[in-house]
């Protein structure tokens, strides 16, 4: 069998009893907001909201840093002429 198949099968595994374990509801409150939903469900969305903001922090320094280099490459051109 092909290596991919075998670990996204595994994968599908650890989700399905993952959930299957944490189906009961959890109840989040915030300030006056309150919302009851899985417990499964919920960490998903705190992964999902977790890995978005990484990825998100991840570009902006990557993005400062190219500004930066562009803007000491430009600096340095101006001296040496």
């Amino acid at each position: 069998m092909n290596f991919k198949l075998i670990l996204v099968l595994i994968l599908v595994g650890l989700a399905v009893t993952f959930i299957a374990q944490n189906a009961q509801v959890a109840e989040l409150r915030f300030l006056v907001w309150t919302l009851a939903m899985s417990q499964a469900l919920l960490l998903f969305m705190v992964l999902a909201i977790g890995l978005l903001t990484g990825w998100v922090l991840h570009a902006w320094v990557t993005h400062r840093r190219r500004q930066r280099r562009a803007h000491d490459e430009a600096s340095n051109k101006a001296r040496v002429s």
